[in-house]
């Protein structure tokens, strides 16, 4: 099986062609945003870091979602100040061989200034990148990624199994497959690490959410409930339930091993990333790892778009999909309603990459995406980071 994407100087392939403007801190969203707001066809990666004690934390993620396929060119926004260097992220990310530039804004003339320069820059990648023309790729070529959020029981019933099986079909294809959410596998890690392409892999597997489980321990030293209220409301009532049910949108695929967060896997195959699992941090970490595309379940509702990848929203209750229609995709509540096989679901979803991948919208990406995206930070933070 093929698609229609963007063949990039690196030998990757995007199913989208944005020009992505990346601020390497707080202080210079504001100029990314107004640049983005006058060039169509631009897509603005901004957050909420890049001072302070955790101020390296964005690196690697920045860095890997201006390498993302989807992406076809590149305009770095620094203050001047930050750790984060925009001359060095840019120069990274121009490694790949798309056309990266930066503006410094302390060395640019200002606020105005550099929006003026910015403007320019993109005009000019934005015209280069609408040259360029899909061509037939194999699936080889796609990497995507697996979320949930919003979970309720239909989504380990309908939804998570419907996706594991499209999930399967794409590795089967010779394609990539990454799940992140390793707080939501807690209980679950023995039967993924079964699955496991070898000693080390499962190894990595049961230590790494095992880790995890014990953070989270140390962090809450008193008895909580390790899922959102909106996950008790819909059902769930342990961390466990919810890990059984998130690990079936893995499908049956052998697990080649564990990926440290936004780490590109090293070959094909089904991943796991490490995080926590919290929706905006998870997409981040997936598509800075080079996904292409998201399929993300929701029991609940939990409509979500990302700068430069499209997302793919599924259900598997019959009652959200009746209430929120215009934002979710796929209706897997027709398992639950006696009406379709988890089989039948996951042929509707596997088609509904390939749409996508082509070029095919969802029904949340024309909406854009122009909030900060959140970047995954390692906590509890030590207390020998206070002298504590």
């Amino acid at each position: 099986m093929s698609f229609m994407g963007y063949r990039r100087p690196d030998g990757s392939v995007g199913i989208r062609n944005h020009v992505a403007v990346i601020s390497t801190v707080w202080c210079a969203n504001e100029v990314a945003l107004k640049i983005v707001e006058r060039v169509k066809g631009t897509a603005p990666i901004t957050h909420n870091m890049g001072c302070g004690e955790y101020a390296l934390t964005p690196y690697y993620p920045l860095a890997g979602l201006g390498k993302n396929p989807n992406v076809a060119a590149v305009l770095v926004i620094g203050l001047g100040c930050e750790l984060v260097n925009p001359k060095v992220l840019a120069g990274d990310i121009a490694k790949t061989g798309k056309p990266v530039e930066y503006l410094v804004i302390q060395e640019s003339g200002g606020w105005a200034k550099t929006i003026e320069q910015g403007v320019t820059i993109v005009q000019r990648m934005v015209k280069e990148a609408a040259q360029l023309k899909r061509e037939q790729a194999d699936l080889s070529n796609l990497t995507l990624a697996l979320k949930c959020g919003g979970s309720d029981t239909t989504s380990g019933i309908a939804a998570n199994p419907s996706l594991g099986k499209a999930a399967d079909k794409i590795v089967a294809a010779g394609g990539t497959v990454i799940m992140a959410e390793t707080l939501e596998l807690v209980g679950a890690q023995h039967l993924l690490a079964r699955r496991a392409v070898d000693e080390k892999a499962a190894h990595q597997v049961l230590k790494i959410i095992g880790e995890m489980e014990v953070r989270m321990t140390k962090a809450f030293p008193y008895p909580v409930p390790l899922i959102a209220p909106g996950n008790i409301q819909g059902g769930l009532t342990t961390v466990e339930e919810k890990s059984l049910g998130d690990s079936f949108k893995s499908g049956s695929s052998p697990i080649q091993g564990m990926l440290e967060y936004a780490q590109k896997p090293k070959r094909n195959g089904l991943w796991i990333m490490d995080e926590v699992g919290y929706d905006p941090e998870s997409l981040t970490g997936m598509v800075a790892a080079g996904a292409q595309i998201v399929t993300f379940t929701t029991g609940r509702g939990t409509p979500s778009t990302y700068p430069v990848a499209p997302v793919i929203m599924i259900t598997g209750n019959p009652e959200t999909y009746k209430k929120l229609d215009g934002d979710i995709d796929i209706n897997a509540g027709t398992i639950i309603d006696g009406k379709e096989a988890i089989d039948d679901v996951g042929m509707h979803i596997y088609d509904k990459i390939q749409v996508v991948a082509s070029g095919g919208t969802t029904k949340t990406e024309p909406l854009g995406h122009r909030g900060p995206i959140a970047i995954y930070w390692s906590w509890p933070i030590p207390k020998q980071k206070y002298g504590k």
